[in-house]
């Protein structure tokens, strides 16, 4: 394990209900505190204080408030319900726009509980290569998906499969992303019906 993997990795995995439930406290509490205070002053000190455990606890589970943060995006990520949907639509006979529909907003759903911390994740969370590697799966996974159902779905006319599958899946998440984790508020509902009216008038271009 390289110093960098030691440095993002949880100290103690827990074995006990009691154990499992202080951690959840902590990830809680620091999600809490990252988004009130920021990344920078969102201290270890003060994840502690919020969470109701001493410091020195605190170091047993986490080394460090980088492995905490990386382990609230790991989570967001195992979250991510957009590669079911896409693969539990591949063999069903729905029409295009519903397909796209239920996608955006399962990604816009996916990124709604705290947009201030979504931001951090996106924007301070320490990637090591592992976790690289495991966005960038997850990522070729959702392509893979929608390109099975662009090939088989008979409103599809766009040709190149494999490019509107990844401009989709990249349009989509960014767009989510970045909007949903911007500053100010904005109309979710608003944001899901210009997506699927793009995606699927992109996706039915040629037809």
């Amino acid at each position: 394990m390289t110093s960098e993997q030691r440095r993002l990795e949880p100290r103690k995995q827990p074995r006990q209900v009691r154990a499992e439930l202080t951690r959840q406290r902590i990830l809680t509490a620091a999600g809490q505190v990252f988004a009130e205070y920021g990344y920078a002053a969102g201290t270890t000190n003060r994840i502690a204080e919020r969470a109701r455990v001493s410091i020195g606890s605190l170091y047993q589970y986490y080394p460090n408030k980088d492995a905490i943060l990386a382990e609230l995006l790991v989570r967001h990520l195992d979250a991510d319900g957009a590669t079911a949907v896409l693969e539990r639509f591949k063999d069903r006979a729905e029409p295009l726009e519903d397909v796209v529909r239920v996608f955006v907003r399962t990604v816009i759903d996916n990124h709604l509980d705290d947009p201030q911390l979504l931001r951090i994740m996106i924007e301070q969370a320490p990637r090591s290569g592992e976790l690289l590697q495991r966005v960038t799966r997850q990522e070729w996974e959702m392509v893979g998906h929608l390109r099975e159902l662009l090939e088989r779905h008979p409103e599809v006319g766009v040709r190149d499969k494999e490019t509107a599958a990844r401009l989709v899946t990249s349009t989509v998440e960014l767009t989510v992303h970045q909007l949903v984790a911007a500053p100010g508020s904005i109309d979710t509902d608003r944001l899901e019906r210009e997506l699927v009216a793009m995606v699927t008038g992109y996706l039915r271009a040629g037809a």
